[in-house]
Formats: C-alpha cells, structure tokens, sequence
C-alpha cells in the first residue's frame, strides 16, 4: 500500500496561505487602482514592512504576429546586465537558452529604464523587509520579470529581502528552459498565478496568433478599456462570436495536444508555466505546482467554458478572488462530498476536484482525478526524499569526522605544516589516500542533493532546514581546504587560471547563499575569545595561493601599470589575512609555522625591501590605479549595493 500523501504540499501551502490573510485581496485591489489609474502605469503601496508594487494590465501591445508569438533569449533579447548570469544560463553550453516573450521583455525594460521605477524601487527597498509585485493580465508579466530581476540581483546579499509574485491572468512568459531556470534557482514558490477557469489569456499563447491577428488586436482593446472603466463593456457588442469561437477552438486544439504529449510536445520555442497556479471557480480554488497537472487543467477546465465565459472571466478576478478567501476561512468538510473517500488522500483529491467545477458525471472527471493524484504522488516523493536525505546524512557523518581527526592530526604534527599544506604535500600513504577519498564521496553526497533540489525533487523550503545549511556550511569550511590544496597540488592552476575563478565547484557558491540566507543570532556578533576550529573563509587558502603567484609574477613584470596592480592586490591580501587573525577567524594551521600563510609572509617581506630600493619613479600610485578600476557598465540601472541596499 503507497503512503498517504501529507496534505502540506508546498502549492497548497502557499494558496492557503494567501487566502487566510490580506495579501490576496490587496494585491487585486491594487491591481484595480493600477489598471483604472492610467495608461502603462504600475502603483506603489506600503502595510507596515511590506511594499505592493502593481502593474497596470492597460499596456501597449502589438498584436503583429513577430510580437504576439515572439520567444527571444533573455540575454540577447535585453536583459544582459539586467538578471544574474546564472539566472541567464551561466553559460552552460549544454543547456538550452532561457527565453521570454520578447514583446513583454521590452515592456520592462520600459519601465526598468524610467526614472520613476528606479526611484520607487530604490524607496521600497530602503523602508521594506517584503516586496509584493503584482499585476493583471499584461501587468502579471510585467510583475513576474519584475520579481525575477530582484530576486537576481538580491541573492548575493544579506539580509535578503522577501520577495512574492502574484498576478491576476497573465498571459505565458518563457519557455520550458526559463521554468527550469527559476526551479534551480528555488524561486518557483515565489510566484503564484491565479487563473480564472474559462479565462482564455493564460492559455492564449499556446496557440498560434495567425491568423487571428486583427482579432487580438479587438480583444485586446475590449479587455483594456474594460479594466480602465466597466461602462466600456458595452463595447463587446462589436466583438466577432464566429472568431472569439474560431480562437477558442484553436487554443482548446493547442492546449489538448500538449497536454497528451507532455514535456515532449514543447521545445525550445514553446510556451511553459512556471510557479504556482492558482484555478479559481465558483466552487473554489485549487493550487497546483506540478507542471504538467497544470497544463492538463488549464485545458480540461477552459473546455468547460463558453465563447462568452472565455473573453468574460478575464475581467471578474475581484469575484473570484472574493469567494476564494471566504471559502477558504470555511473549510468545507468531506461530509459534503457526494460520496466517502477512503484515505485522507482520496479527501483532499475529491475536495480538490469539487473546487474545480469538474463534476463526478462528467466524461472529463476521471483525466482530472489522476492528473491530481499524480501531482500529489510527486509532492509525497519529495517528502519520502527529504527523510532518504536524512539518513544519507548521518550515514556520511563518520567520513566526516575521519577529516575532522586528520586535520587535528596534522596541526599537531612536529613538522609545523598544518591541515592544508599536509594534504597539499602528502605522499602516497594510506591516511591521505583514505582522506582524498573521503573528500570525493563526501563531494558526491552534496552534487547529489543538489541535482535533486534543481530538478525538484525535494521540498520546496529543503534549503532553509537548519539541519543541512550547518551540515553543508561546515563541510564547506572542512572540505574546501582540501579542494583547493588538490587543485594546486596538481597544477590545475597552471593549465585552468587560479581556484576561486575557475576552478572552485559549484556546490561550494550554493552553500555560500545558504549560509547568507539563514537567520542571524546576535550570539554570532559576538567577538571570539581563541581562534576558531575551521578558518571562516573556505576559500582563504586559495587566496594565499594567488598572493604567492602574484609575488612571483611581480619580480619579472616590466609593465609598471600591471607591477601596481599586482602590488595592490598583494596589499589587500595581507591586510585582510591580517584582519582575519586580530579577529580569530582562521584556524591555528594559518599560523603553523611552515605553513603556506608564513611562506607568503616571508615573501612579501623580502619583496618590500627590494621595492625600497627602487628609484621613485620606477612605481606608479597604487591610488592612481585604484581609481581606473571601473565596477558596473554606464547604461546600467543599478550601480550596486551599499550595506545591503540598493544604490542607484
């Protein structure tokens, strides 16, 4: 018999949690403010520590069939300098390219460019611990790309600001690379789309625009003036039933296609959801973050509508969202089903099913009943993986504490090297054959668990247990050490440049963010009273390496520019090691006597009494090249951050 499914998937947590608070209803109501204020505007407002900024859906858009079905690379289509590299693709040339809607692409970057935008969003930066981005139908996308870039640009400081996305019919954004891009990223929880049952707009682009061109253009001039006023709904009198029904039948053909060949009938140029999708109907809601069941519904559910229904629903989001919350504050019991479940499971399905307005006699019930419990046998195997990662965990714990008992063996050797510069000099011994490989299986585990997060194989808020960000920041600062004295010791410097640049693995850049993300104590501002067990920068070594590199390098260099660079990088180096030291963040292995830390600093001695017998003219003012080094483009919004705000 398959375990129940526990009820707390991360979808359904989160449109219960909108529902049972004001979040719901004051992002609709500001999308209303914003969509009958004016043409191509967006409105900011603020409840206590938390920032609404909604999106008008009243936007120019053309209609042409370049523009209504155009995909373009993020990157290449504008965005490049705009979202994070790694949000990007980071380059990964296996990878397909992240693409969006290149007509809504360009609507951003109008607002993104503008003087207004970047001073409202600098204010709610400054004041704000939580952002909400909302907006109805185009305003939805506009609001997405919105949450995208700050949640790109703020992933790399700390305290991070709490980001949501909520939009109201919005129509598809990217593609099926831009879903996975946000599901490596962990974002996917940060957008929930509510959709209409019969509203057409969020499916609309699974369709081709021709040759229904002319036709948008109506419709889309009836749902804006609608949304600037309702008077103007008179104006559907002019609206083609023949080619509303003509759209309908051909996004309904669309729809059913893809919704039965799966992942398979999309491609690099094809529409994808991404996030939460909230279904609202006169019955209720349900909440979905399964990709597919989403595409099946969002099918399944506008078959059920009429011609009518299908221009209409776009514009009742205030009815909805209305009986949503009420509903939800209701609680309906299974005593109202027609018909008693046998599981727990089989409730929430049934309860599920009713809120979606498919009844038990319909042909289309069965589709729906499993495309649901599919979805939530994947959300049980999620939690089914976090308990095997658990046990994977404390099965890797004595591997672990092996490292931990090497490294006190080597700081307490008669020799005087230390943790780093024993492994780096080791010889073909049986403890540093068991160490290295030690280091690779424990290397192994993490690659593991993080292939499993980005391909959403576990729980939504896996990354943020205590439990794995101490376990992965502490292997970090065990572990790393040896990695770098690997690479060194093999010359992979020599033939791929030094460690931090290019060679440091990926795992050791997520569990960075983990460890900015977490949740600070003020016991952690305390000052230490010895040194500390683990040097607190995994990475100190690798910068000792550079440091050594650069003071060989400086002794033959000619170029007295590249000479001050290279002895301004050293004079940081030493000053920030030294710093290190006065606050007992480093290990007693920095200070081993002949460790690769004491090296450097008899180097740099000898080095600084050489350069004092230079004539004056032989150096350039390092002042002089610190002020050359240029740190952002001058066409770029931002200029970067400043104690963790933004600073235009």
């Amino acid at each position: 018999m398959e375990p129940e499914t526990s009820e707390f998937e991360s979808s359904e947590m989160l449109a219960t949690y909108l529902a049972s608070t004001p979040l719901l209803e004051e992002s609709w109501r500001l999308c209303s403010h914003a969509n009958a204020e004016a043409h191509q505007s967006f409105a900011v407002h603020r409840a206590a520590e938390v920032a609404y900024v909604a999106f008008s859906g009243v936007q120019v858009v053309d209609c042409s069939e370049e523009s209504c079905r155009s995909l373009v690379e993020l990157e290449s289509g504008g965005g490049k300098g705009v979202f994070a590299g790694t949000f990007c693709g980071g380059g990964d040339q296996e990878q397909e390219p992240v693409m969006v809607h290149g007509g809504l692409l360009q609507l951003f970057l109008f607002f993104y460019h503008s003087q207004n935008f970047q001073n409202k969003i600098l204010e709610v930066l400054n004041s704000s611990k939580s952002v909400v981005f909302t907006g109805h139908s185009l305003g939805g996308a506009l609001a997405s790309l919105s949450a995208l870039w700050l949640l790109s640009i703020t992933q790399n400081i700390s305290p991070s600001i709490d980001v949501l996305c909520i939009t109201y019919g919005s129509p598809m954004l990217g593609n099926e690379s831009f879903s996975q891009a946000i599901l490596q990223e962990r974002w996917g929880g940060n957008f929930c789309h509510v959709v209409a049952q019969h509203d057409i707009v969020p499916r609309l682009l699974f369709a081709p625009a021709s040759p229904f061109v002319a036709h948008l253009r109506a419709l889309f001039a009836f749902w804006q003036l609608s949304m600037s006023s309702p008077v103007f709904e008179q104006l559907a009198s002019q609206l083609s039933y023949e080619n509303n029904a003509q759209v309908l039948d051909k996004v309904l053909a669309c729809l059913e296609e893809r919704s039965r060949s799966g992942c398979d009938g999309g491609g690099v140029r094809s529409f994808w959801p991404f996030g939460s999708y909230m279904f609202c109907t006169e019955n209720g809601a349900i909440c979905l973050d399964n990709i597919m069941a989403i595409v099946k519904l969002l099918y399944l559910m506008l078959a059920k509508g009429s011609v009518e229904s299908c221009v209409y629903d776009h514009l009742k989001y205030e009815d909805y969202v209305g009986k949503v919350c009420w509903q939800f504050l209701r609680r309906k019991s299974s005593a109202e089903l027609p018909y008693f479940p046998e599981s727990s499971n089989e409730v929430g399905i049934a309860l599920a099913l009713q809120s979606s307005g498919i009844a038990s006699q319909e042909p289309a019930y069965g589709t729906a009943r499993n495309c649901l419990a599919m979805a939530r046998k994947l959300g049980c195997k999620r939690n089914l993986n976090n308990a095997k990662m658990a046990v994977s965990l404390a099965k890797i714990s004595p591997l672990r504490a092996q490292i931990e008992w090497y490294k006190a063996f080597c700081d307490s050797s008669d020799d005087q090297l230390g943790y780093y510069d024993w492994f780096k000099r080791r010889t073909a011994s049986k403890r540093g054959s068991k160490v290295n490989m030690n280091r690779i299986r424990l290397g192994q585990f993490w690659d593991e668990l993080i292939n499993m997060l980005e391909t959403n194989q576990l729980t939504h808020d896996f990354h943020k247990q205590p439990k794995y960000v101490n376990a992965s920041n502490f292997y970090k600062l065990l572990v790393e050490p040896l990695e770098i004295a690997e690479y060194y010791r093999t010359g992979m410097h020599k033939q791929k440049g030094h460690y931090i640049e290019h060679g440091r693995e990926k795992r050791f850049k997520i569990f960075d963010k983990w460890w900015r993300d977490r949740k600070v104590g003020n016991e952690e501002s305390n000052p230490r009273s010895r040194f500390a067990s683990l040097t607190q920068d995994s990475c100190f070594w690798a910068r000792v390496e550079e440091a050594r590199d650069n003071i060989y390098h400086i002794t033959g260099e000619m170029d007295s520019g590249r000479r001050s660079f290279l002895l301004d990088k050293i004079e940081k180096f030493d000053r920030y090691a030294r710093e290190m030291i006065e606050r007992k963040e480093v290990s007693v292995d920095v200070l081993a006597k002949n460790s690769s830390y004491n090296l450097f600093k008899e180097e740099w001695k000898e080095l600084k009494s050489k350069l004092q017998l230079l004539p004056p003219h032989f150096l350039v003012s390092q002042e002089g090249r610190k002020q050359d080094i240029v740190m952002e483009a001058e066409n770029t919004f931002l200029s970067g951050f400043h104690d963790g705000k933004l600073v235009s």
